[in-house]
């Protein structure tokens, strides 16, 4: 079974289109097409069925679909331990926003030094989007929020936090919670504090993807926030706002899937990361 047209089918089944997945592989739409008939001849079954608005696997698709993400998944696993069969050359990094911003330089630089050959490649997004990737073998480890546990999920290194609730001095805050984005664990635990404290307020929530942004416009008086302490500090806000120390478990997790562990795993689980 070709391994290419399976990434093809793969992109199609995800996007439920034809179109969207052709500009996803950047192919021409009549190449995608192509190849998801040749897949089709070759399997002896339909696997989409067409509509006017897109695709849709057919029962033949969908028995497909799982075996073909498995094999694809395997095969660039395989590839990928071929190439660093005797050291780690590419480290692929997840980071959360406020891991990036407070450690995550002290991190490339130790890296830099100790594996001076190994390519480093980042993504910076919020915990949930950070997993979702780690799962689905985009990232080799990943910096998060809190301990996911998950049963895929291996944890290397933990990092602990001293999260506090940020409100202006001398300001009764509006209704607003500030976040970096959507699927921000500081957001969601916040969200559930305020709603058990203040169950008759509604809040509204606004991203803003500026730590020190936010932290001016809690300073202002305009909603509340929830950091690490380290944070504050860094932006010289902590004589600068009321600060409440939170019992919530969001310490920084470096987690790895456990099936696809790096080789630096003794290297990261022995760091000392704050």
């Amino acid at each position: 079974m070709d391994l290419n047209l399976l990434k093809v089918f793969i992109n199609v089944a995800n996007t439920k289109s034809i179109s969207l997945g052709a500009k996803q592989l950047n192919f021409t739409q009549s190449n995608v097409t192509l190849r998801i008939k040749q897949l089709e001849k070759s399997l002896g079954y339909d696997l989409f069925h067409r509509t006017n608005r897109g695709v849709i696997l057919t029962v033949a698709g969908e028995k497909l679909y799982p075996y073909a993400v498995d094999i694809v998944k395997k095969v660039e696993e395989a590839t990928l331990k071929m190439r660093n069969i005797d050291y780690q050359t590419l480290l692929k990094i997840g980071s959360t926003q406020s891991n990036t911003t407070i450690r995550l330089t002290k991190f490339i630089k130790k890296i830099n030094k100790d594996y001076e050959d190994m390519k480093l490649e980042f993504v910076v997004d919020s915990s949930l989007n950070l997993i979702d990737q780690l799962l689905n073998y985009k990232l080799d480890i990943a910096f998060v929020n809190g301990n996911p546990n998950h049963k895929d999920l291996e944890v290397l290194n933990v990092i602990k936090e001293d999260i506090v609730l940020v409100e202006a001095k001398d300001k009764v805050p509006e209704n607003t919670i500030f976040a970096y984005k959507n699927g921000c664990l500081n957001r969601i635990f916040l969200e559930e504090y305020l709603s058990e404290q203040k169950k008759e307020n509604i809040y509204k929530k606004v991203n803003l993807e500026n730590y020190e942004l936010i932290l001016a416009c809690v300073k202002a008086g305009y909603g509340v926030a929830l950091f690490s302490r380290e944070i504050i500090e860094k932006f010289e806000y902590a004589d600068k706002l009321k600060i409440t120390k939170m019992d919530f478990n969001l310490d920084t997790y470096l987690i790895c899937r456990k099936d696809y562990i790096p080789m630096i795993e003794n290297y990261l689980r022995n760091m000392k990361l704050s």
